[in-house]
């Protein structure tokens, strides 16, 4: 009796064995989604939630991490199983700028340049066109920390006058090519004579209609431009006088001080 209970108590417990066994292979085998993705890692499903963008909207864990470790040798994808077709995509270590869980969070250092004109062609060109010591720079030594930062002038650069802010500089000065300047129309005349404070003076004191005339109205093509008299005022003296004198300011001066002649 003693041994026949033995054999069914075997039975039971090998039965229970193999029941057992088949129930944790059956469970190994269970695949996984990308919801059981956050069970474990904790972090990288939240940076995805708050500044995930394509990599959030576009596609889920499993879109790039195909197989789970150790089944699955290296899980890690190449950004460029996904990117490709421009300059860009074809730089070397691309999470030294990018965490691909935060891919527009953008993180830059070192001295990066070439890099940064791969995607920003347009400043790279306007810096080799017009040459100043901005080119000779990295571009993150403006643009430091955050990517998209642009920093105030101010920062590096003393203003020409005690009244110009930042936002005055823009007004004649581009980042990327500085030494070019460009002004609009509606430049004031104050704003020049933070550079011109010499001319913009003998103009303000001036009792000529040269007084009311703005100075982008005859410097508005370029910047050091001189136009002539005759651009706006015509020849109005008789043809012998003009002959004899060809140079209007022998007798009336400079734009800025004119002599004060009837009429003018």
């Amino acid at each position: 009796m003693k041994g026949f209970l033995g054999r069914i108590l075997f039975v039971a417990l090998a039965c229970g064995v193999l029941i057992g066994g088949t129930a944790l292979t059956a469970a190994a085998q269970v695949a996984l989604t990308a919801d059981d993705c956050v069970k474990c890692h904790a972090q990288q499903p939240a940076e995805i939630d708050s500044n995930g963008a394509a990599h959030k909207t576009d596609i889920d864990c499993q879109a790039c991490h195909e197989g789970h470790r150790p089944s699955v040798a290296n899980n890690i994808p190449a950004c460029s199983m996904c990117h490709e077709g421009t300059s860009h995509y074809e730089v070397p270590e691309c999470m030294a700028c990018h965490n691909p869980h935060q891919p527009l969070d953008v993180a830059l250092s070192g001295e990066i340049k070439a890099v940064c004109e791969t995607c920003h062609t347009g400043p790279g060109e306007q810096m080799v066109a017009s040459t100043s010591m901005h080119a000779e720079l990295a571009c993150n030594f403006c643009h430091a920390d955050t990517h998209g930062n642009i920093p105030d002038c101010v920062a590096c650069h003393s203003p020409h006058s005690e009244t110009m802010v930042q936002n005055d500089c823009a007004a004649c000065h581009q980042a990327h090519k500085p030494l070019e300047l460009m002004y609009g129309e509606d430049t004031g005349s104050a704003l020049c004579a933070s550079c011109h404070d010499t001319a913009y003076s003998q103009l303000a004191a001036s009792k000529t209609k040269h007084n009311q005339v703005a100075c982008v109205t005859c410097h508005i093509d370029q910047h050091k431009t001189v136009p002539k008299c005759s651009d706006c005022h015509g020849e109005p003296h008789a043809a012998a006088m003009h002959a004899k004198f060809p140079n209007c300011g022998d007798c009336h001066s400079t734009a800025h001080n004119l002599n004060n002649w009837p009429g003018q």
